[in-house]
């Protein structure tokens, strides 16, 4: 422990933010196709509730394995019907994630989810969609404004295979590095689009940066697609209703050809500046320093004292020890040198 302590200057202490960003691949072959769906190779996940679908890189039951996103849907209460297959689930879904995305209006009622985020001047909302729910292992801190892209198939297929169809079509939360919205109560969130030609009120979907949450309109399918055992449905909506939360979980991850996006880790910093004067640290506390009361890096008795230092602790306003920084080796000190130690603390 220092016997001996310096205080910093304003000018000592420097705050800095970094962000640091990783590619993340989501291929249709880890989420459909690679391992069975069901059994125990099997990396989807559906629970006795029926009210999501979780998604794993490996077999879910192996250690190996990590929980990468979670599938589910919703119906704006607006949609409600007793004739709705899991209706009471389906709206409650909605409603839940509606209250933690968009939050409430002035008399407490809960916002829809609102296609080109402009909540105040109304418009057309998104009345039944997906929700995919990205783990935090892959998102990190945030994912990166405009770097999130999903590419689906919108034609019909076979339950139980893979089936992008003919037809790829691409969604992405185009121009939001500079173009993005801040009225959300989970924070910052982007339009998503099919085309690099955003038009307002064209969006297919919202994406949540800090949540890791992409909102999917149900009307980028057809009833085909979303549930190809329907027959006789006229619209997405008869199909959406119609459908258990598990099939249409089935029915998009079925037609996931791709999704990539750049997550973000911000990494805080605080650096300080030691700075170690000539006539400063020259001398050592430590009891081995001496030798017969005399020092024992000295060789004769005119040298100048010296010390060496190894290491650089910071303490608290009470001397309290809160971090050490060890040197990579010792430095000598003399009062003929001066020298600045920089240490940098990150969190």
């Amino acid at each position: 422990m220092a016997t001996t302590f310096k205080t910093f200057l304003n000018d000592d202490v420097v705050s800095t933010k970094s962000l640091l960003h990783e590619f993340i691949p989501v291929t249709g072959t880890i989420v459909t196709g690679t391992y069975a769906e069901s059994g125990a190779g099997a990396n989807i996940k559906n629970y006795g509730h029926g009210m999501f679908q979780s998604v794993y890189d490996y077999p879910y039951l192996s250690s190996s394995a990590n929980h990468i996103f979670d599938i589910t849907v919703g119906l704006s209460p607006s949609l409600s019907s007793s004739n709705n297959t899991q209706n009471a689930k389906k709206i409650q879904i909605y409603n839940q994630m509606a209250q933690v995305l968009a939050g409430n209006d002035t008399t407490g009622s809960i916002l829809k989810f609102d296609v080109d985020g402009n909540i105040a001047g109304g418009g057309e909302k998104h009345e039944s969609v997906f929700f995919l729910n990205f783990s935090r292992l892959l998102t990190k801190d945030e994912i990166k404004k405009g770097s999130f892209i999903l590419t689906l198939g919108t034609g019909s297929g076979t339950t139980g295979a893979q089936n992008t169809g003919s037809t790829l079509l691409e969604i992405s939360d185009y121009g939001a590095a500079t173009e993005y919205r801040t009225n959300s109560p989970a924070g910052e969130y982007g339009i998503l689009y099919t085309s690099s030609n955003a038009v307002e009120g064209s969006g297919v979907g919202l994406l949540y940066y800090q949540a890791g949450i992409a909102v999917i309109t149900a009307s980028v399918f057809n009833e085909a697609v979303i549930d190809s055992t329907k027959t006789g449905a006229t619209s997405v909506e008869q199909a959406f209703t119609g459908s258990t939360i598990e099939t249409l979980s089935n029915g998009i991850r079925k037609r996931w050809n791709n999704c990539v996006f750049n997550n973000t880790t911000e990494l805080n910093s605080t650096i300080y500046f030691c700075r170690v004067n000539h006539n400063e640290f020259n001398y050592s506390s430590n009891p081995t320093y001496l030798s017969s009361s005399q020092i024992r890096v000295k060789n004769v008795e005119s040298d100048q004292p010296a010390s060496y230092i190894t290491t650089v602790g910071l303490y608290s306003s009470d001397n309290e020890l809160l971090a050490t920084a060890k040197l990579s080796e010792p430095l000598k000190k003399t009062p003929e040198n001066e020298m600045i130690l920089r240490v940098r603390l990150d969190y």
